[in-house]
């Protein structure tokens, strides 16, 4: 398989020169970093960049995001630091994914650390709960409801349901890796922790993974606990994050580190 990391690495910083910003971070967001990409599984690259200050000081809202189109195998897309700052701050669990990937292609400044430091007191149960709650019913519901279904989104629903279970048993963002929820969560010598295992075996095989009948054990088991979470998050308290006046400094701090940008 070719080494794709040179091609990334030139799609940024033409993405750089293009829209004027600098990137602050870059990392892989999807079946790569989880653990489980395809053989045609495209690079998703995410990355967080800034601006310069003077773009900042306007009375209008602008467009804060870059986007560019899947092409040769690259789907990237990135979020303006302020935008990714407002989200962290509610606890989005795709933002705090980010942070944690496995694969990382940039990290220039001292921001992705800091966010990374601040992210315990960022976390919420609650928030992050709901987001695979919903992530798990509704690929469950578009995927795998049939006699027969497409094997490979068992994944899509494993992961957000094994992502649920962890915040209930340890209180703590989820890992990105698929594996090390099913090591932590899975009962050893189960069937179900079998079936997954010879699932995820074929996947990183290069099987095709398309419609075969459904997996009953897996099936039932996603149930169960869709079943249970929908009751369970509304039980959770959702928690009060304190970070503001964190996530301002670290917000001047970053203008200041990239553009040499004076605060006072």
């Amino acid at each position: 398989m070719p080494d794709y990391k040179p091609s990334i690495l030139n799609e940024l910083h033409k993405i750089e020169q293009e829209e004027q910003v600098r990137i602050l971070f870059a990392c892989e967001s999807g079946s790569r970093a989880w653990g489980f990409p395809s053989k045609d599984s495209d690079y998703d690259v995410r990355f967080l960049y800034i601006r310069q200050p003077s773009w900042y000081l306007s009375i209008f809202d602008k467009r804060d995001v870059i986007e560019r189109p899947i092409s040769n195998m690259l789907d990237i897309n990135g979020w303006d630091l302020k935008k990714a700052l407002q989200l962290f701050r509610k606890s989005n669990p795709p933002l705090l994914e980010w942070l944690h990937s496995p694969i990382q292609y940039e990290e220039k400044y001292s921001l992705a650390e800091q966010l990374r430091q601040l992210s315990k007191q960022a976390f919420s149960p609650k928030s992050c709960m709901y987001h695979y709650l919903n992530m798990a019913k509704g690929n469950y519901r578009d995927y795998l409801t049939g006699d027969k279904v497409r094997i490979k989104k068992y994944f899509y629903v494993l992961r957000p349901v094994l992502a649920c279970s962890w915040v209930e048993k340890f209180d703590t963002m989820p890992p990105v890796e698929f594996e090390r929820m099913v090591e932590a969560l899975v009962p050893v010598g189960s069937e179900l922790k079998s079936t997954i295992e010879n699932l995820l075996a074929r996947k990183k095989a290069g099987d095709e993974l398309d419609y075969e009948p459904r997996i009953e054990t897996i099936n039932a088991y996603v149930e169960e606990r869709i079943q249970y979470f929908d009751v369970m998050t509304g039980m959770i308290g959702q928690k009060r994050v304190q970070i503001d006046e964190q996530l301002d400094a670290l917000f001047l701090c970053a203008l200041e580190e990239v553009w040499s940008f004076a605060k006072n």
